[in-house]
């Protein structure tokens, strides 16, 4: 059995990470009812012997002792960090998984990779080490940030640079949450723009997530509840993990970063239980990812719901299907349906038959505009455990070239504040940055766009025969 390691980076990074290890913890419970150390928990859990020395030994079979995340939790400002010290994960993690700082860097992406970079190299490459020598079988990384801010950005991405150096065979999954128009960070598009091209030269896969479609997810949500269509009653001791204690009341951003989590949850979900058709990580990237700095990847979820185990009644399976290339269900905004696919995953997780799958893919494929030398570049997974909850889900993960609208928006912000070099001085400043920084990331941005856009220019239209030769009489 395979590891996982999750590296979150920042507020946000830690928040989306608190929310996928409790809703993980409930998923795991409401299947191993007996507490045995299980081989679905090893993948992202140690088992530890509190009695033993400082390190804890870790115990390979029997009942469960004390679980530990395989989780690094790094943020220059302690807030974050500190909530989940003092919440009900706070026995999931121990002081030996946190990496944190006081003073915060400040909304820029310079400080938090060329400062605090530097400072914390030689710290974080113990502590992945550490958390790496209790894997039998390290498989993937996967690291949580946000684009916007100073130290999911550029710390984020500094991570992300260590793990190919010092891990250069393990998988690098990044889950990148993208700020949206009414960012109240005025850098943000800086920083964004910097990261990208650290994810364009150092990651396997990218999720790009945009905050405002999770907003407008959230807030579908609720309108439907409100509508009565969908049921909001939720078990008692639901929202708490390792306690029994009630929670206190659902911070403004827990339904967004459900959302997350539960994308997470589902592509992990044939590491951790078994299926009759286990969809392995390096499948995904494997199939999906044609060219390597192509590898942003453009995710959906179905059914919508921003909590394990709220009772929401089951769509029609192939409803489910449907809704999974519908622009309403996208992480994105932007609809792949008008758009090119490269490849598409579908991860399919509950009572649900191969026969199920084929069916629905051959009723989807006349509506999709697929790529002319990969008209059958799907892959799927069936993982036989459902979220909690719920008869049966899908996560599709869609190699298109809709995610170029992403990125025009940015670069479109970046330039706005590029061209009268307004807030550049922040940033060259600091220690190491120049303005070829600047330059360099918008360079390959730019490279990118026109990755897709020749893409979408090379496979639109019919087919032209080859004029013929005349032969003149």
């Amino acid at each position: 059995m395979t590891q996982s390691v999750v590296v979150q980076v920042g507020q946000c990074g830690n928040q989306i990470g608190c929310r996928f290890w409790d809703l993980a913890l409930r998923e795991h419970a409401a299947v191993n009812k007996k507490g045995i150390y299980d081989e679905a928990l090893c993948s992202f859990f140690r088992n530890v012997d509190p009695r033993s020395d400082d390190d804890g030994a870790d115990i390979s079979r029997g009942k469960i002792c004390s679980l530990k995340a395989r989780a690094l939790l790094i943020d220059m400002e302690e807030g974050a960090v500190n909530e989940i010290l003092q919440g009900p994960l706070r026995d999931v993690f121990d002081s030996k998984q946190l990496i944190t700082d006081v003073s915060g860097s400040g909304n820029n992406w310079a400080v938090g990779h060329k400062v605090y970079g530097c400072q914390y190299r030689e710290r974080i490459v113990e502590k992945l080490r550490k958390t790496a020598e209790h894997c039998d079988c390290l498989q993937c990384f996967f690291v949580i940030h946000s684009m916007g801010g100073g130290t999911g950005s550029g710390l984020g991405t500094f991570v992300l640079n260590v793990l190919e150096e010092e891990f250069p065979e393990v998988y690098r999954f990044v889950t990148s949450v993208y700020p949206s128009r009414e960012d109240d960070v005025i850098t943000s598009p800086y920083n964004s723009v910097l990261a990208m091209k650290e994810l364009s030269e150092h990651a396997d896969c990218v999720l790009p997530i945009e905050n405002e479609s999770l907003f407008d997810i959230v807030s579908k949500i609720d309108q439907m509840t409100k509508c009565g269509k969908l049921g909001s009653s939720v078990k008692q001791a639901s929202l708490v993990t390792s306690s029994g204690m009630k929670t206190t009341k659902e911070k403004p951003f827990d339904a967004m970063n459900n959302i997350v989590a539960n994308l997470l949850l589902n592509l992990t979900s044939s590491a951790r239980f078994e299926g009759s058709l286990n969809m392995d990580l390096n499948e995904i990237t494997m199939n999906l990812v044609p060219f390597p700095r192509l590898h942003y990847l453009v995710s959906s979820l179905t059914p919508l719901y921003t909590l394990a185990d709220v009772n929401v009644p089951s769509r029609r399976l192939d409803q489910m299907f449907s809704d999974a290339f519908s622009k309403d269900h996208q992480l994105i905004r932007a609809d792949p349906k008008h758009c090119l696919y490269l490849a598409c995953a579908l991860l399919v997780r509950g009572n649900v038959h191969v026969s199920d799958l084929r069916r629905n893919i051959e009723r989807l494929k006349p509506a999709l505009n697929f790529v002319s030398w990969n008209q059958e570049g799907w892959k799927t997974g069936l993982c036989s455990v459902p979220p909690v909850g719920h008869s049966h889900s899908l996560l599709a993960l869609a190699n298109n070239t809709c995610v170029k609208s992403t990125f025009l928006e940015l670069k479109e912000r970046f330039m706005k504040l590029y061209k009268k070099k307004a807030h550049l001085h922040h940033y060259l400043h600091t220690d190491g940055m120049e303005q070829s920084c600047f330059s360099e990331a918008l360079s390959s941005l730019s490279d990118l766009i026109q990755d897709y856009n020749q893409l979408d220019v090379m496979n639109c239209g019919p087919a032209v025969d080859p004029p013929r030769l005349k032969i003149a009489m």
